[in-house]
């Protein structure tokens, strides 16, 4: 399992949620396990992603592919996304 961090700036989240959750399956023919939804108390449109994906390379094709970029534009997405594959280190519970 890898984690995937995705930050963007969307038009508006409104507009951009339907679109995410339209692409749904091909989300999960790619890999996805799970997502959360991020943003900064002040700025509701600066999204950050974090998804589990169940495979590296298969979430390197995904994030690559014409498809995802093709809905990224028809979701209002403004630029080029910063996308982080995550090897965890640690983690723990408190």
């Amino acid at each position: 399992m890898v984690n995937v961090l995705v930050r963007h700036k969307v038009k508006n989240y409104k507009s951009w949620k339907p679109v995410f959750d339209g692409f749904i399956e091909t989300r999960r023919a790619g890999g996805e396990k799970s997502y959360q939804i991020f943003h900064p108390d002040n700025d509701s449109n600066n999204l950050l992603l974090l998804f589990k994906w169940d495979d590296a390379k298969k979430g390197h094709k995904f994030f690559e592919s014409s498809d995802l970029k093709k809905a990224m534009k028809e979701a209002g997405v403004m630029g080029e996304p910063e996308i982080f594959f995550l090897e965890e280190y640690d983690h723990g519970d408190l």
